[in-house]
């Protein structure tokens, strides 16, 4: 059920980091450009680009990220698509697992913008501008977090 939209969040006073998987670049290109234009909307002070290989390796940059101290929020970008070998599930699974704990570990928001697809048509929908573009989602939430972690904190 879809309620009302959600205020915008203001980013201006967060530095923000976006992982980029370089593996399935044509999806997650668009990916990124929806997560610049929401960090953009939202007022973010600073925001930086790293590139990691694929899926599997941004736990790791995204746990280095939260523990320098130098990022309020990560956004973690990359497409997982089935193939005809299960190594899409051990993928998916470690990238979703690992960028969770990162986030529970080291109470620095990551937000989210895995797309696991059985298709590359549904991957490219996804990272589409509008809307629909899992990448600004992810940025969204990971600056609404660092805003709200920062509320709970001062209370």
């Amino acid at each position: 059920m879809k309620g009302a939209p959600a205020e915008t969040p203001d980013g201006r006073s967060l530095r923000v980091l976006v992982l980029r998987a370089t593996f399935n670049a044509a999806v997650v290109d668009g990916l990124l450009a929806g997560a610049r234009a929401a960090l953009e909307e939202m007022g973010v002070a600073e925001v930086a680009v790293e590139d990691v290989p694929g899926a599997f390796e941004l736990p790791l940059a995204a746990r280095v990220a939260a523990e320098s101290g130098r990022f309020d929020a990560v956004v973690a970008l990359a497409a997982v698509i089935r193939g005809e070998t299960d190594h899409y599930e051990h993928i998916a699974r470690e990238a979703a697992a690992g960028l969770a704990t990162v986030s529970r570990e080291t109470r620095v928001p990551v937000g989210f913008g895995v797309l696991t697809v059985t298709a590359e048509a549904q991957a490219l929908a996804r990272s589409v501008p509008g809307p629909a573009n899992k990448g600004a989602e992810a940025a969204r939430a990971a600056v609404a977090m660092a805003q709200l972690l920062r509320r709970l904190k001062a209370r």
